[in-house]
């Protein structure tokens, strides 16, 4: 069985955000926070990255990121496009934006050959997660049916007090694994709970802060790039009639079907770490103080990445 490797989303130019966020630095030495999930993700094992990038950013990204990084790992690069649809389809007029997390899966598929974890770039997870995807992708190939994981994070320990934020709400069986999953694309703090609406805020709908949602840390063998290829053109032919311009293939709305059709067993490996992540501006003090605690207690070394 051929190593896991790490693919990280980074193609997304963080629009609430306002700018590249995933190159805006949070710690000593002008480090984001895809070098601490990198460098967790090796600590767990990983050997190999995968960046899925726009081509728009390559050589800042390389100079900004890759090169260090590159230092003490395989490096590899896949460009998320616009117009990489299957045969038959095209770009329709007035779409600004890639197609969403599933198709910036596909982008990586002629570089990733086996297992595989996949994250967000600006997304910082903790450590616990990447052990517990790693040792999950070593042991567990695909059998009769096909064996992912999810690293399922409490939604109180998700949120930011700046406003909204997108999650994967989950349902888990008792055997622990992943019943359904449903994107809720807007969902706010409410104390030590939340609540989400889907009407721009006209009715909201209470959530208890300790349900487990998805942060897109996942675990995947080869055979998901093959399902969401195959169901890509589906999702363009529903999308181009309803929504051309703004609607998104969600990799959780893959996951979603293969379990629905009993093609998929996930299991859900919880984690009690918290998330940090810069949804909005006014979220980065708070990254950079929880970094620089986590840095002085000595759970990351000032520089993440020393030349050799």
């Amino acid at each position: 069985m051929n190593e896991p490797v790490l693919v990280i989303m980074a193609a997304g130019m963080g629009s609430r955000y306002g700018g590249l966020k995933q190159l805006d630095p949070v710690g000593g030495h002008d480090q984001v926070i895809l070098d601490y999930s990198i460098y967790d993700a090796q600590r767990a094992g990983f050997k190999t990255v995968v960046f899925v990038i726009k081509k728009e950013i390559e050589e800042e990204f390389k100079q900004r990121v890759g090169q260090r990084v590159a230092r003490h790992m395989q490096v590899r690069y896949a460009f998320q496009r616009m117009d990489d649809l299957p045969d038959g389809y095209t770009v329709p007029e007035g779409r600004t934006k890639p197609w969403g997390t599933a198709q910036a899966a596909l982008a990586a598929r002629d570089v990733v050959d086996g297992p595989f974890a996949i994250i967000n770039a600006d997304d910082y997870y903790g450590r616990e997660g990447y052990q517990k995807i790693y040792d999950y992708l070593c042991s567990h190939p695909d059998g009769e049916v096909y064996e992912y994981a999810m690293v399922g994070y409490r939604l109180r320990n998700t949120v930011t007090e700046n406003g909204s934020v997108a999650r994967g709400v989950c349902m888990v069986g008792p055997e622990g694994t992943l019943r359904d999953i449903h994107e809720r694309t807007c969902i706010e703090k409410d104390g030590d709970d939340a609540r989400f609406t889907e009407d721009g805020g006209q009715t909201w709908t209470s959530v208890p802060g300790d349900t487990l949602v998805s942060m897109n840390l996942w675990g995947f063998n080869r055979s998901f790039l093959t399902q969401t290829q195959d169901r890509f053109p589906a999702f363009l032919d529903k999308a181009l009639a309803e929504s051309p311009a703004k609607a998104e293939y969600f990799l959780p709305s893959v996951v979603d079907q293969l379990i629905g059709e009993g093609k998929a067993r996930v299991q859900v490996l919880l984690s009690e770490d918290k998330w940090y992540g810069v949804t909005y501006r006014e979220d980065k003090p708070t990254v950079i103080a929880a970094i620089a605690e986590m840095t002085k207690a000595g759970l990351y070394p000032d520089e993440l990445w020393p030349e050799k």
